[in-house]
């Protein structure tokens, strides 16, 4: 008998895992948008993706508290955001060549799909929760060791890179036992456009205003500007 050729072979070299049950890496990398377009395909990836993210992040969580032993809990924290954030898991991704095993529908095909970096991250969780699935603790381990442990040791002196609300927050937490407050002041543009002006008021009631093109950046426009302001008080 015939053994059907393997397409993920170099994946799997990438991955420094091998799978014995194929199917559920195939599921992992089955994009919701196929299913949508195929009535007969009942299942996708969104299923691995949530147990995936879950085990991720408990794999950095602990390795993070065995290396980093005089780090506090917010700088942990920031550290495992540079590495299982979405774009982090993207451009993971991106440099094993997920995104062309992915099985997606033509229009989400067609509209950039593979690239997406949505799409990416989700798919790299997914792979996480199949390994898990296929060999337990021994096999996540594995991709664990090969993907995200050489980030971790590259990463910069800088724990906050990136991520100027959890500098803040552990601030404010640290200095006054608060957390800063955020809120939308105004929107402005058309709906495909829109601009958002977002404040932040510390606990002392200092305040610092950003504005971006999502709720999120502005948030961390702001957080930087408040940091900023507190920078040159001190």
């Amino acid at each position: 008998m015939l053994r059907r050729p393997n397409p993920y072979r170099a994946l799997e070299r990438s991955l420094g895992y091998r799978f014995r049950d194929r199917t559920l890496l195939e599921t992992a990398l089955l994009h919701r948008s196929f299913r949508f377009e195929h009535p007969n395909q009942r299942v996708d990836n969104q299923r691995l993706e949530f147990l995936g993210d879950a085990i991720l992040g408990m794999l950095t969580a602990a390795y993070l508290f065995d290396v980093y032993t005089d780090k506090p809990e917010g700088e942990m924290t920031s550290l495992r955001s540079r590495v299982t954030s979405g774009k982090a898991l993207a451009k993971t991704a991106r440099t094993i060549g997920l995104g062309a095993f992915l099985k997606m529908g033509k229009g989400e095909e067609r509209s950039g799909g593979r690239e997406r970096a949505s799409n990416l991250a989700d798919a790299l969780e997914a792979v996480i929760g199949a390994a898990w699935l296929d060999g337990g603790v021994r096999a996540t381990d594995r991709l664990f060791k090969t993907l995200f442990q050489p980030q971790i040791a590259s990463l910069s002196g800088d724990v906050w890179e990136g991520n100027p609300k959890g500098q803040l927050q552990e601030l404010t937490q640290s200095r006054w036992k608060e957390s800063p407050h955020y809120r939308v002041i105004s929107t402005e543009g058309p709906p495909h456009e829109v601009v958002f002006e977002v404040e932040v008021k510390l606990p002392n009631d200092q305040v610092a205003t950003g504005r971006a093109r999502s709720k999120q950046a502005a948030e961390a426009a702001a957080a930087r500007r408040a940091l900023d302001a507190i920078d040159q008080k001190t």
